[in-house]
Protein backbone atom coordinates (compact mmCIF):
# COMPACT_ATOMS: atom_id res chain seq x y z
CA UNK A 1 0.00 0.00 0.00
CA UNK A 2 1.36 3.65 -1.29
CA UNK A 3 1.58 6.39 1.78
CA UNK A 4 2.44 10.32 1.82
CA UNK A 5 5.78 10.75 -0.68
CA UNK A 6 4.97 7.38 -2.71
CA UNK A 7 1.74 8.08 -2.83
CA UNK A 8 3.09 11.69 -4.45
CA UNK A 9 5.53 10.02 -6.54
CA UNK A 10 3.59 7.60 -8.14
CA UNK A 11 0.71 10.21 -9.36
CA UNK A 12 3.60 12.05 -10.88
CA UNK A 13 4.83 9.27 -13.31
CA UNK A 14 3.37 9.43 -15.86
CA UNK A 15 3.94 13.10 -16.38
CA UNK A 16 7.36 12.71 -15.81
CA UNK A 17 7.63 9.75 -18.34
CA UNK A 18 6.29 12.11 -21.05
CA UNK A 19 9.03 14.51 -20.22
CA UNK A 20 11.22 11.83 -20.44
CA UNK A 21 9.88 10.41 -23.75
CA UNK A 22 9.80 14.15 -24.96
CA UNK A 23 13.28 14.31 -23.97
CA UNK A 24 14.68 11.83 -25.69
CA UNK A 25 12.67 11.94 -28.73
CA UNK A 26 14.03 15.61 -29.28
CA UNK A 27 17.50 14.00 -28.89
CA UNK A 28 16.78 11.48 -31.19
CA UNK A 29 15.51 13.92 -34.15
CA UNK A 30 18.11 16.36 -33.18
CA UNK A 31 21.26 13.57 -33.85
CA UNK A 32 19.58 12.13 -36.96
CA UNK A 33 19.83 15.57 -38.80
CA UNK A 34 23.29 16.82 -37.27
CA UNK A 35 24.55 14.62 -39.80
CA UNK A 36 23.45 14.88 -43.74
CA UNK A 37 23.04 12.37 -45.89
CA UNK A 38 24.37 12.76 -49.21
CA UNK A 39 23.01 10.03 -51.57
CA UNK A 40 24.77 9.51 -55.32
CA UNK A 41 22.48 7.61 -58.02
CA UNK A 42 23.11 4.67 -59.20
CA UNK A 43 20.14 3.44 -61.12
CA UNK A 44 20.00 6.06 -64.14
CA UNK A 45 23.40 5.89 -63.85
CA UNK A 46 24.35 2.38 -63.89
CA UNK A 47 27.46 1.33 -65.91
CA UNK A 48 28.95 -1.46 -65.22
CA UNK A 49 33.08 -1.72 -66.31
CA UNK A 50 33.78 -4.21 -68.99
CA UNK A 51 36.89 -4.93 -67.36
CA UNK A 52 36.16 -5.22 -63.96
CA UNK A 53 32.52 -6.50 -64.19
CA UNK A 54 31.50 -3.89 -61.31
CA UNK A 55 29.51 -0.68 -61.15
CA UNK A 56 31.76 2.89 -61.98
CA UNK A 57 31.46 6.17 -63.88
CA UNK A 58 30.95 8.76 -61.28
CA UNK A 59 30.19 6.44 -58.08
CA UNK A 60 31.69 7.24 -54.50
CA UNK A 61 33.16 4.28 -55.31
CA UNK A 62 35.13 4.87 -58.43
CA UNK A 63 38.71 5.75 -57.60
CA UNK A 64 39.66 6.37 -61.40
CA UNK A 65 39.72 9.43 -63.31
CA UNK A 66 36.31 8.63 -64.10
CA UNK A 67 35.01 8.46 -60.19
CA UNK A 68 33.49 11.39 -58.17
CA UNK A 69 35.51 9.78 -54.96
CA UNK A 70 37.63 12.84 -54.41
CA UNK A 71 34.11 14.87 -54.37
CA UNK A 72 32.98 12.26 -52.27
CA UNK A 73 35.68 12.73 -49.56
CA UNK A 74 35.24 16.30 -49.44
CA UNK A 75 31.78 15.76 -48.20
CA UNK A 76 32.94 13.96 -45.87
CA UNK A 77 35.86 16.66 -44.76
CA UNK A 78 32.59 18.78 -44.19
CA UNK A 79 31.09 16.68 -41.82
CA UNK A 80 28.45 14.74 -43.94
CA UNK A 81 27.80 11.14 -44.99
CA UNK A 82 27.75 9.55 -48.40
CA UNK A 83 25.75 6.84 -49.39
CA UNK A 84 24.72 5.46 -52.75
CA UNK A 85 20.83 5.49 -53.91
CA UNK A 86 19.44 2.98 -56.34
CA UNK A 87 15.92 3.16 -56.82
CA UNK A 88 14.24 6.55 -56.22
CA UNK A 89 11.47 5.06 -54.32
CA UNK A 90 9.58 7.17 -51.13
CA UNK A 91 11.38 5.04 -48.47
CA UNK A 92 14.90 5.69 -50.06
CA UNK A 93 14.55 9.30 -50.12
CA UNK A 94 13.37 9.80 -47.03
CA UNK A 95 16.98 8.39 -45.71
CA UNK A 96 19.09 11.13 -48.00
CA UNK A 97 18.93 15.02 -47.75
CA UNK A 98 20.76 15.56 -50.62
CA UNK A 99 19.91 13.55 -53.86
CA UNK A 100 22.99 14.27 -57.05
CA UNK A 101 22.03 12.76 -60.26
CA UNK A 102 24.51 12.36 -62.82
CA UNK A 103 24.87 11.47 -66.70
CA UNK A 104 21.53 9.04 -66.74
CA UNK A 105 22.58 6.40 -69.22
CA UNK A 106 22.00 6.23 -72.97
CA UNK A 107 21.44 2.90 -74.93
CA UNK A 108 25.36 3.22 -76.33
CA UNK A 109 26.23 3.01 -72.51
CA UNK A 110 23.69 0.94 -71.05
CA UNK A 111 22.20 -1.86 -73.43
CA UNK A 112 19.16 -1.70 -70.64
CA UNK A 113 19.26 1.57 -69.42
CA UNK A 114 16.70 2.59 -66.05
CA UNK A 115 14.82 5.28 -67.56
CA UNK A 116 12.61 7.73 -65.72
CA UNK A 117 9.30 6.82 -64.96
CA UNK A 118 6.23 8.50 -64.19
CA UNK A 119 6.40 7.55 -60.54
CA UNK A 120 9.92 7.83 -60.01
CA UNK A 121 9.24 11.58 -61.57
CA UNK A 122 6.69 12.11 -58.56
CA UNK A 123 8.63 10.26 -55.69
CA UNK A 124 11.55 13.19 -56.79
CA UNK A 125 9.63 15.92 -57.44
CA UNK A 126 7.44 15.91 -54.44
CA UNK A 127 10.60 15.02 -52.42
CA UNK A 128 12.12 18.15 -53.23
CA UNK A 129 9.02 20.20 -52.56
CA UNK A 130 8.94 18.47 -49.08
CA UNK A 131 12.77 19.89 -48.69
CA UNK A 132 15.07 17.92 -50.20
CA UNK A 133 18.19 19.21 -52.36
CA UNK A 134 18.51 17.93 -55.41
CA UNK A 135 22.08 18.29 -57.75
CA UNK A 136 21.85 17.51 -61.64
CA UNK A 137 24.88 16.58 -63.04
CA UNK A 138 23.87 15.91 -67.14
CA UNK A 139 26.29 15.60 -70.15
CA UNK A 140 25.68 16.59 -73.97
CA UNK A 141 23.49 14.62 -75.49
CA UNK A 142 25.80 12.27 -77.34
CA UNK A 143 26.63 10.83 -73.54
CA UNK A 144 23.29 11.32 -72.07
CA UNK A 145 19.41 10.59 -72.37
CA UNK A 146 18.51 14.45 -71.97
CA UNK A 147 14.87 13.61 -73.07
CA UNK A 148 14.47 11.33 -70.05
CA UNK A 149 15.96 13.56 -67.70
CA UNK A 150 14.37 16.47 -69.02
CA UNK A 151 11.19 14.60 -68.23
CA UNK A 152 12.19 15.20 -64.32
CA UNK A 153 14.20 18.41 -64.52
CA UNK A 154 11.03 20.73 -66.78
CA UNK A 155 9.21 20.09 -63.24
CA UNK A 156 11.75 22.73 -62.04
CA UNK A 157 11.62 25.16 -64.53
CA UNK A 158 15.24 23.42 -66.74
CA UNK A 159 15.43 21.81 -69.53
CA UNK A 160 18.97 20.71 -70.74
CA UNK A 161 19.42 21.19 -74.74
CA UNK A 162 20.81 18.65 -77.30
CA UNK A 163 24.13 20.59 -77.44
CA UNK A 164 28.06 20.20 -77.05
CA UNK A 165 29.46 23.79 -76.02
CA UNK A 166 33.05 23.85 -75.26
CA UNK A 167 34.65 21.02 -77.22
CA UNK A 168 37.96 19.97 -76.10
CA UNK A 169 40.84 18.89 -78.65
CA UNK A 170 43.48 16.94 -76.62
CA UNK A 171 44.64 18.43 -73.95
CA UNK A 172 43.92 21.93 -75.24
CA UNK A 173 42.51 22.65 -72.18
CA UNK A 174 41.62 26.36 -72.38
CA UNK A 175 39.51 25.12 -74.92
CA UNK A 176 37.23 24.33 -71.95
CA UNK A 177 38.15 27.60 -70.07
CA UNK A 178 35.00 30.05 -68.33
CA UNK A 179 36.77 33.02 -66.86
CA UNK A 180 33.87 35.72 -66.19
CA UNK A 181 32.49 34.08 -63.60
CA UNK A 182 29.89 35.44 -61.27
CA UNK A 183 29.47 36.72 -58.17
CA UNK A 184 27.75 33.14 -56.48
CA UNK A 185 28.81 31.75 -53.76
CA UNK A 186 30.23 28.17 -56.03
CA UNK A 187 32.38 31.03 -57.45
CA UNK A 188 33.71 32.86 -53.99
CA UNK A 189 37.76 33.30 -54.81
CA UNK A 190 37.65 31.01 -58.15
CA UNK A 191 39.03 33.11 -61.24
CA UNK A 192 38.70 29.88 -63.67
CA UNK A 193 37.33 26.47 -64.24
CA UNK A 194 37.33 23.91 -66.30
CA UNK A 195 34.05 22.19 -67.85
CA UNK A 196 34.15 20.37 -71.38
CA UNK A 197 31.18 19.45 -73.55
CA UNK A 198 28.83 21.03 -71.90
CA UNK A 199 25.10 21.10 -72.52
CA UNK A 200 23.22 24.15 -71.86
CA UNK A 201 19.97 24.68 -70.18
CA UNK A 202 17.03 26.80 -70.93
CA UNK A 203 15.14 27.78 -67.81
CA UNK A 204 11.82 29.00 -66.49
CA UNK A 205 9.51 29.23 -63.91
CA UNK A 206 11.53 31.46 -61.61
CA UNK A 207 15.28 29.47 -62.25
CA UNK A 208 18.14 31.45 -62.28
CA UNK A 209 21.25 31.00 -64.47
CA UNK A 210 24.35 30.72 -62.20
CA UNK A 211 26.75 30.53 -65.18
CA UNK A 212 26.15 31.39 -68.88
CA UNK A 213 28.15 30.67 -72.28
CA UNK A 214 26.59 33.02 -74.87
CA UNK A 215 23.89 34.05 -73.10
CA UNK A 216 23.17 30.59 -72.11
CA UNK A 217 22.89 29.02 -69.04
CA UNK A 218 25.73 25.88 -68.20
CA UNK A 219 24.41 26.17 -64.49
CA UNK A 220 21.09 26.91 -63.21
CA UNK A 221 19.52 27.00 -59.62
CA UNK A 222 16.08 27.37 -58.54
CA UNK A 223 13.40 27.18 -55.16
CA UNK A 224 11.05 24.51 -55.41
CA UNK A 225 8.47 24.36 -52.41
CA UNK A 226 10.93 24.26 -49.32
CA UNK A 227 13.45 22.27 -51.67
CA UNK A 228 16.18 23.46 -54.12
CA UNK A 229 17.49 22.67 -57.32
CA UNK A 230 21.05 23.01 -58.65
CA UNK A 231 21.41 22.02 -62.40
CA UNK A 232 24.94 21.70 -64.30
CA UNK A 233 25.40 21.13 -68.18
CA UNK A 234 28.10 18.51 -67.34
CA UNK A 235 29.59 16.03 -64.85
CA UNK A 236 32.29 18.37 -64.56
CA UNK A 237 34.22 17.67 -61.02
CA UNK A 238 34.52 14.06 -60.96
CA UNK A 239 38.26 13.21 -60.22
CA UNK A 240 40.12 13.75 -63.80
CA UNK A 241 39.22 17.37 -64.16
CA UNK A 242 38.93 18.11 -59.98
CA UNK A 243 42.59 18.33 -59.73
CA UNK A 244 45.45 18.98 -61.40
CA UNK A 245 46.24 15.49 -62.36
CA UNK A 246 46.00 16.68 -65.93
CA UNK A 247 44.56 20.38 -65.53
CA UNK A 248 47.09 23.17 -65.60
CA UNK A 249 47.73 25.01 -62.03
CA UNK A 250 45.38 28.14 -63.39
CA UNK A 251 42.05 25.89 -63.35
CA UNK A 252 40.53 26.16 -59.98
CA UNK A 253 38.19 23.26 -60.26
CA UNK A 254 38.95 22.20 -56.38
CA UNK A 255 38.24 25.66 -54.97
CA UNK A 256 35.05 25.73 -56.73
CA UNK A 257 33.97 21.71 -56.00
CA UNK A 258 34.49 22.83 -52.07
CA UNK A 259 32.20 25.94 -52.24
CA UNK A 260 29.66 23.63 -54.45
CA UNK A 261 29.86 21.48 -51.74
CA UNK A 262 29.52 23.94 -48.56
CA UNK A 263 26.66 25.54 -50.62
CA UNK A 264 24.39 22.04 -51.02
CA UNK A 265 25.14 21.50 -47.14
CA UNK A 266 24.16 24.92 -46.09
CA UNK A 267 21.05 24.80 -48.36
CA UNK A 268 20.11 20.83 -46.64
CA UNK A 269 20.23 22.70 -43.54
CA UNK A 270 17.77 25.22 -44.41
CA UNK A 271 13.85 23.51 -44.40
Amino acid sequence: MLKGNSIKLYQTFPTMLRIITSILTIACCFGTQAQIVVGLDNWYNAEVSPETGYPYHYLWSDTDDSGYSRWGDLFKSKGASIVRVYKPDVESLLQINVYIIVDPDSVAENPKPNFFRPQDIVNITNWVKDGGVLVIMANDGKHCALSGLNKLTSNFGMVFNNVMLHPVVNNQYDMGAYTSLPDHPVFKGVQKIYMKEVASIDISKGCKAVLTDNSKAVIAECQYGNGFVFAVGDPWIYNEYIDHDRLPESFENRKAAENLTEYLLMKAKIK
